[in-house]
């Protein structure tokens, strides 16, 4: 985990080797930006259920769109403005993130929001749904 509490001096010898270690030790895959919305889904036999971390957002504050196979989520907050002097602000105050889902019926999606956790339960994408046989006579 880094250590946020070291001098604020980017010049600093000390700063500018924590940056290259930082990168360097950093996993390959990792991506800082993501670890704002965490999510886990779980699997029925006919669809999702993602849950998603979205702590301090008001329900009001949260969009969920469907486009093309894929459901986007977007939260947002009011910015305070102070005069404080930050050593680290992580807090977010946009966020969005897009998930694949696959061509369905974007009806059927049901969403849920309490104690910052948004529940999505999607169906699984039918591969039949858009194909309809034609009978010979």
């Amino acid at each position: 985990m880094k250590n946020y509490m070291m001098r604020n001096e980017s010049n600093s010898p000390e700063a500018m080797f924590q940056n290259v270690y930082d990168k360097i030790f950093s996993p390959i895959f990792y991506d800082e930006n993501r670890s704002w919305m965490k999510t886990d889904v779980k699997e029925t036999d006919d669809q999702y259920i993602m849950e998603i971390e979205l702590p301090g957002f008001k329900k009001e504050n949260i969009a969920i769109d469907y486009e093309d196979g894929y459901v986007t989520i977007n939260a947002s907050r009011e910015s305070k403005e102070s005069n404080d002097k930050f050593i680290c602000k992580e807090r977010c105050v946009k966020c969005s993130r897009s998930y694949y889902v696959g061509y369905i019926d974007s009806s059927e999606i049901k969403a849920s929001y309490e104690d910052g956790i948004l529940k999505l339960e999607v169906p699984k994408e039918n591969p039949n749904s858009g194909k309809k046989g034609i009978q010979i006579s």
